[in-house]
């Protein structure tokens, strides 16, 4: 995009005036379109075929590369939208899901990775939903740190490696299981705490 942050308004958007249709949430949208795409590549032929494993790698590796793009974008160029609130992290949810359930499918990945991963996700979904009224949790460092790692993990796991990778691999999904435990107990301590504070000012 040239010309820099000149080129484009930066209205917030509060105002209403920025369009649900900008480039940051298309790259929402391909995403969640990829995510079908990517499933049914890597599940031909039972994970068996080389080209159609790689290609599911690839496709994986596009969706993730666009989650981080279109944050920039939006927040860059002023086209944070209520939409892409929403469908951003629903976008990010299916891929990550989609992928941990496909590669525990074809018997690559322990279903209790898979389970302990999806379980965290969900309960900070309807923990944010828990609070809401008391106000937002907002995105952590380790938050993020969590999806870096568990994408490296995943794409390591979704390649067609050799056989001397797969202690690697190990080591990255067990780090990325850790860390979403971690992450995910600090939500909760922020929820409680969020929860507490509000209800203290409440009763003034």
């Amino acid at each position: 995009m040239g010309g820099g942050t000149h080129s484009l308004p930066h209205p917030p958007a509060e105002h209403g005036a920025v369009p649900v249709l900008n480039a940051a949430n298309v790259l929402t949208m391909i995403r969640i379109l990829i995510v079908p795409l990517f499933l049914v590549a890597l599940l031909i032929d039972s994970g068996q075929s080389t080209v159609w494993r790689v290609t599911a790698a690839l496709l994986f590796v596009i969706a993730a590369v666009t989650d981080r793009i279109d944050g920039q974008v939006a927040r860059k160029y002023g086209l944070v939208t209520d939409f892409g609130k929403i469908a951003d992290p629903i976008a990010d949810k299916a891929l990550m899901g989609g992928a941990l359930v496909g590669l525990s499918i074809l018997g690559d990945l322990s279903w209790w990775i898979t389970g302990i991963i999806l379980f965290r996700e969900l309960g900070i979904t309807v923990l944010r939903f828990w609070v809401i009224r008391h106000g937002v949790i907002p995105a952590s460092r380790g938050g993020k740190l969590k999806t870096l790692v568990q994408t490296i993990a995943i794409g390591f796991y979704l390649f067609p490696l050799p056989d001397w990778v797969s202690p690697i691999s190990m080591t990255l999904m067990g780090l990325a299981v850790i860390i979403t435990v971690v992450t995910g107990l600090d939500y909760v301590v922020q929820a409680l705490q969020l929860r507490r504070h509000s209800r203290k000012h409440a009763h003034r």
